[in-house]
C-alpha cells in the first residue's frame, strides 16, 4: 500500500484494536498498553501509514521545514547554535521551527512526533540520550535527522558535536598540573542530559588519574542557573578543609559560582580558583575573567544544518563530524595557596 494511501482505519484493522486507540498510540503513546502499542507501531510500519500532515508532505515531496528539538532557549549556547544553525538552512531555502523540551525526555518525543506529522523534512536533535521511541518513529517515517552536541561512537546516529568528556578532563588536568588536589565540581543535572554526565566523567577519569576521587559533598549537582551556581559554591566554601579549585559544568554555574564567593570575601583566584565551560562572550570580561573551554557553537549550528540538508538530499556524509574544542585559561584560575583554611 502507498504510504500516501494507508488510513488510520488501516492501521486499526491490522493492529485488531479501535481506530482511537490507533490515536491514542501516535499522539499519546503513554496512555496504551503496551501489548497494543506494540501491534499498533508494527501495523504502521508494514502499511507504511502516515499522519496527515506527513502524508501531505509526501505526496508534494518536500515542506522546505526543519523542526530542531532543543532542551531550551534560555542558555546563550543553545540560543547562538541554533541561530546559526536557522542562518545556514535559510540559505539552503529552507524554514526553521524550534521547540524546547527542558530535558523532558518523553515531551520530546511527543514535540518530535508534531512535527513530523507537520511533515518537516528533517530533524536536528541534542544529545545522544533520548526515548528508544523517538528513533523508531523517524526511521519508520524515513525522516533524515542528526544529533548536535556529541559524537555517537557506534556511528548508529548522524552527530555533529565534540567530545564533553574529553574536554572536561582537559580542565581537570590543567588544574592538577598547576598544584591543586583539592578539586571539587558543580556539575549540571546528570539525568537527564548526557553531556553534563560525560563532563562529569571526563572530570572523575583526570582525578581518579591522579590518585584522587570525586566524592560528596565535592560534587553538587545543580541547574544550569546562576542562583544554582551561588548556592552550590555556597556550600563548597562552608567544607573544612575548602576545596582549591571548583570545575563548573558550564559557564552560567561559574559566573554564579564566582559571584558567591567574592560575596563571601573570598579571593578568585587566590584563595579559590573556578573554571567554567562553552566559552560565553560575557566570560572574558568578567572581573576575574573565566578560565573555560571554548566550544564552536556557530560552527557547530552552521555545520548541522549542512550535514543535514545532504541527508535530505541523499548525498553521502560522514556519520560523525567532531569538532575542536580549546582550553581557554584566563584570570579565574591559579596556582593553589600555600596554605588554606
Amino acid at each position: 500500500m502507498d504510504r500516501s494511501q494507508a488510513k488510520l482505519k488501516d492501521v486499526a484493522r491490522l493492529a485488531k484494536v479501535s481506530t482511537a486507540t490507533v490515536s491514542r498510540a501516535l499522539t499519546a503513546p503513554e496512555r496504551v498498553g503496551v501489548d497494543a502499542l506494540q501491534r499498533v507501531r508494527d501495523a504502521v510500519r508494514e502499511l507504511g501509514y502516515l499522519p496527515h500532515g506527513a502524508a501531505r508532505a509526501l505526496r508534494s515531496r518536500r515542506t522546505r521545514a526543519i523542526g530542531a528539538v532543543i532542551p531550551t532557549l534560555d542558555n546563550a549556547i543553545f540560543a547562538n547554535a541554533t541561530h546559526a544553525l536557522q542562518k545556514a538552512l535559510e540559505a539552503g531555502g529552507y524554514h526553521l521551527f524550534v521547540a524546547c523540551h527542558e530535558f523532558d525526555l518523553a515531551a520530546e518525543t511527543r514535540i518530535t512526533q508534531s512535527l513530523i506529522e507537520r511533515g518537516v523534512d528533517g530533524v536536528v536533535l541534542v544529545g545522544l540520550e533520548h526515548e528508544p521511541v523517538l528513533f523508531e518513529l523517524l526511521d519508520t517515517f524515513r525522516v533524515p535527522y542528526v544529533v548536535t552536541w556529541a559524537l555517537d561512537a557506534t556511528g548508529r546516529h548522524p552527530t555533529v558535536g565534540f567530545r564533553n568528556r574529553d574536554a572536561a578532563a582537559r580542565v581537570a588536568r590543567y588544574l592538577l598540573d598547576i598544584g591543586h588536589s583539592r578539586i571539587a565540581m558543580i556539575a549540571g543535572q546528570t539525568g537527564p542530559n548526557d553531556r553534563a554526565r560525560e563532563r562529569l566523567q571526563g572530570v572523575r577519569d583526570a582525578l581518579t588519574s591522579a590518585g584522587l576521587a570525586l566524592e560528596p559533598p565535592w560534587l553538587i549537582e545543580a541547574p544550569y542557573t546562576f542562583d544554582a551556581g551561588q548556592e552550590a559554591m555556597r556550600r563548597l566554601c562552608a567544607l573544612r578543609p575548602r576545596p582549591t579549585a571548583v570545575i563548573c559544568g558550564n559557564d552560567v554555574l561559574a559566573i554564579g559560582a564566582i559571584n558567591e564567593a567574592l560575596t563571601l570575601g573570598l579571593q578568585v583566584p587566590a584563595q579559590i580558583s573556578v573554571t567554567g565551560f562553552d566559552d560565553l562572550p560575557i566570560a572574558s570580561l568578567l572581573i576575574p575573567s573565566l578560565t573555560t573551554v571554548r566550544v564552536p557553537m556557530r560552527e557547530l549550528g552552521s555545520l548541522a544544518a549542512q550535514h543535514l540538508l545532504a541527508l535530505i538530499a541523499g548525498e553521502p556524509v560522514n556519520m560523525v563530524r567532531e569538532l575542536p574544542v580549546e582550553l581557554i585559561v584566563r584570570d579565574s584560575t591559579a596556582p593553589p595557596a600555600a596554605q588554606m583554611a
